[in-house]
């Protein structure tokens, strides 16, 4: 326990300075950070399948996951790529699955499972690189690069997920209680998950007041805990969803590629769901 604590804080010692200068920073350098973590996460996805002999198709899958990051910055810095996607977009990705289908078909036979294969690749770069790319939508919807007006907006999601999920661990332990999923996630508890949801809140009320206030970029206080209260239920509903996968193939933790940390889709699994809800309620309350 002790190993894994100091491994915890180590990385976090690294990586949080890392990701807020990229957030500041934004632009190319942010949308390849995203686009390689949907790639990890995709590849954690179709490791999942593989153990239950379902074989994705690889190669596609991570390249459409590199590219959604990628594809979502340029739109955002082209009009005309912008309004292009705006026109031609649902024939790009019916070309796509056409593209897909095909290649299972050439390469997958009857007993391929050809079916869950086409699925899981489909799946995999829609979850871990597709939802992930909203990011980028708060990070440029209205700031350019260098920008910390840009950064507070991007970090409100992610302050309020982090508090979440510590203050349902804290509370979960001290007080115990009935299992919020005992079949899913045996170890949280129905006290944890109002915790997580409380603490949601207050994360909520206080980064829009101290952060995004003095940027010019704060929503109102009603406003900031709607958001908390949605994203604190989200953010725990993306973190069951995401160990119901785990569950299915029985394994712990996703991978072992950050220390003390699991894999990519263990410490992303609530942003998968509360990035995208955070950029729509963003732009719902005119703040990106």
């Amino acid at each position: 326990m002790a190993s894994n604590l100091v491994q915890r804080v180590g990385f976090a010692a690294v990586a949080i300075p890392l990701a807020l200068g990229l957030v500041w920073l934004g632009g190319l350098p942010l949308a390849l950070l995203v686009a390689i973590v949907g790639v990890l996460g995709t590849r954690e996805l179709f490791s999942f399948a593989e153990r239950q002999a379902v074989r994705p198709l690889v190669l596609p899958g991570l390249a459409t996951a590199a590219g959604i990051p990628l594809l979502v910055w340029a739109a955002a810095n082209s009009t005309a790529l912008r309004d292009w996607l705006s026109l031609w977009w649902p024939y790009a990705a019916a070309t796509w699955l056409v593209v897909l289908l095909t290649w299972v078909l050439a390469a997958r036979g009857p007993d391929d499972k050809p079916l869950t294969a086409a699925a899981v690749t489909l799946l995999g770069p829609a979850y871990c690189a597709g939802l992930p790319a909203f990011l980028l939508a708060i990070r440029h919807g209205e700031h350019g690069t260098q920008s910390w007006a840009g950064a507070v907006l991007v970090f409100l999601p992610l302050v309020v997920t982090w508090v979440c999920d510590s203050a349902a661990m804290l509370v979960g332990k001290v007080v115990g209680g009935p299992k919020l999923s005992p079949t899913i996630s045996p170890g949280k508890t129905q006290s944890g998950g109002a915790g997580g949801l409380i603490g949601a809140v207050g994360a909520a009320v206080l980064w829009n007041l101290l952060a995004m206030e003095p940027l010019g970029v704060a929503i109102t206080t009603g406003q900031a805990i709607a958001f908390g209260v949605v994203l604190g239920v989200i953010g725990q509903v993306g973190d069951l969803a995401e160990s119901l996968f785990k569950r299915e193939v029985g394994v712990k933790d996703s991978s072992g590629l950050i220390p003390g940390h699991g894999g990519v889709l263990d410490r992303f699994d609530s942003l998968y769901f509360i990035l995208p809800v955070s950029a729509a309620m963003l732009r719902w309350f005119g703040a990106a």
